[in-house]
């Protein structure tokens, strides 16, 4: 028909959370899982990503559990992964929150920009990424991966890519 492509969905994982209606499971089990079976889905290990736009609700609890189960997957690797979350600038959007994430991760592709996370100011020295802190920073990732782990146990991560060339 035509249409540009701008991105494409490369892999998708989704795994439900029984633990609690508005919490995620603290040792992070199921969103291990979602980010594993993502990666799987678009046939490609974690040395693949190079942008992670976090689900990053900026809870202690829920930045943790988001913080070990990306560490569990991606090990040392994971410090030299930028990580930021868009919620920072428009909030949390809930039921739209995983399509907006999806659109700020391909744009992230697009354009070369990493969103910033913005109000950064106190860091919890326990939980070591690599953010984009306040202003955004250049980059060109290949393969982005958005994490979504909603109330009612709804997890899902995409793993995104632009168009071959």
């Amino acid at each position: 028909r035509g249409a540009k492509v701008l991105g494409i969905v490369k892999g998708l994982g989704e795994k439900a959370d029984h633990f609690h209606r508005t919490r995620s499971s603290p040792d992070g089990g199921p969103a291990i899982a979602t980010i594993r079976a993502a990666l799987e889905d678009a046939g490609m290990d974690e040395s693949g990503i190079g942008y992670i736009n976090a689900h990053g609700t900026s809870t202690p609890e829920n930045d943790k559990m988001e913080y070990s189960s990306m560490l569990a997957v991606f090990g040392e690797g994971l410090k030299g992964i930028p990580v930021s979350s868009n919620k920072s600038m428009i909030g949390h959007t809930l039921t739209a929150a995983g399509a907006v994430e999806a659109v700020f991760s391909i744009q992230t592709m697009l354009t070369g920009t990493l969103p910033p996370t913005i109000n950064y100011t106190n860091p919890d020295p326990t939980i070591e990424l690599d953010v984009v802190p306040n202003v955004k920073r250049d980059g060109a990732p290949r393969a982005v991966l958005s994490n979504s782990f909603g109330f009612g146990g709804q997890n899902a991560s995409l793993v995104m890519t632009l168009e071959p060339a």
